[in-house]
């Protein structure tokens, strides 16, 4: 993010949070409709056809939090941000929310006043290298020429990774990502980015070429919604949001099951109804939010399969997006 652009998301920030407590949802439902931020246009996880229509990874989860808030996963308004627009915009009141914009830091959670909800989507920084340089691990890539976009976060990563292991990279930087993507082939032979863009990039890559991902990988890059600070009922209403898709995942409820597992006799599925315990009363919520979740858009696992997993043609794997109990990180507290 240039520095203007962080001293204006600070400047909305003090003034922000002297008066943000608690409003956030009272908007949306007045509203009507949910607004919420996506990156600008990234297949698999936010797109928008011809006709409008929006899809993707982070479009599902903006569609789970209208469906917990309104009852109504289409009343959803998507405004496509850039990342050195992103924080402004939500704390300007543009956005009720960023759906995964940028990785959870320290100097992101302390400098603004937002707040980072959780962990939708664990990514890290890898290689896209062309089959044409016969690199099979990282250590091939001695000497090799690297696109990368000027002073950003993967660029910096390079020269730390490169200093702390004794290795010479030799980077070529673009003004933009997406001219560092154009260059790939003939600039340089690898790209280093976050693996889920690389996925996107090797799929569209021309026809000329053919590459390969490293299993590899420099960073662990934690991304998940954002919210402004202030407005705890929010914070909490978003959160619980994506807990409640893990947990749907891990107890085997589906858009398609949902109907068979609300005669379920185990009192954690109650639970998950909203049958038993204190529900969503506690966070403005109707009983039944988090079924309806799942009714309207699908449990974590189904909205990874359908946009970026299996059942997509990113065919990204889920490592440790897996949940707990499969090998991976993803686990939400329990609905009680």
């Amino acid at each position: 993010m240039q520095i203007k652009n962080w001293m204006l998301a600070l400047l909305l920030g003090v003034i922000f949070a002297s008066t943000a407590q608690g409003y956030t949802r009272e908007e949306v439902v007045k509203r009507g409709y949910l607004q919420c931020g996506v990156s600008t246009g990234i297949p698999g996880f936010s797109s928008v056809n011809e006709k409008g229509q929006w899809s993707g990874f982070d479009v599902d989860f903006c569609r789970a939090v209208a469906a917990a808030t309104l009852g109504d996963a289409s009343k959803v308004d998507f405004l496509p941000l850039a990342n050195n627009e992103a924080y402004t915009a939500l704390l300007s009141g543009q956005v009720d929310l960023l759906a995964r914009q940028a990785e959870w830091t320290f100097t992101r959670d302390s400098a603004l006043a937002v707040h980072f909800t959780g962990v939708s989507y664990y990514d890290s920084q890898g290689f896209l290298v062309l089959d044409r340089l016969g690199a099979q691990s990282i250590r091939d890539l001695k000497k090799a020429k690297i696109c990368v976009a000027v002073d950003s976060d993967e660029a910096v990563r390079l020269i730390d990774y490169s200093d702390r292991n004794f290795m010479e990279f030799k980077t070529v930087a673009f003004e933009s990502w997406d001219l560092a993507i154009k260059a790939l082939g003939s600039a340089c032979d690898v790209l280093s980015l976050k693996k889920s863009r690389l996925y996107v990039v090797k799929k569209e890559l021309k026809s000329s070429l053919s590459a390969v991902i490293l299993d590899e990988v420099i960073s662990k890059e934690p991304l998940g919604p954002v919210v402004r600070q202030g407005d705890d009922v929010w914070f909490n209403i978003v959160r619980w949001t994506l807990f409640a898709l893990v947990d749907g995942e891990e107890l085997g409820i589906t858009s398609s099951n949902i109907e068979e597992m609300k005669i379920s006799n185990s009192l954690v599925v109650k639970r998950f109804f909203g049958l038993e315990g204190n529900s969503g009363k506690g966070i403005g919520l109707a009983s039944d939010w988090a079924a309806e979740v799942i009714r309207q858009v699908g449990n974590y696992g189904e909205i990874f399969e359908r946009n970026i997993g299996g059942g997509s043609g990113l065919n990204i794997d889920r490592g440790f997006n897996k949940l707990w109990n499969k090998g991976g990180l993803q686990y939400g507290p329990p609905l009680r």
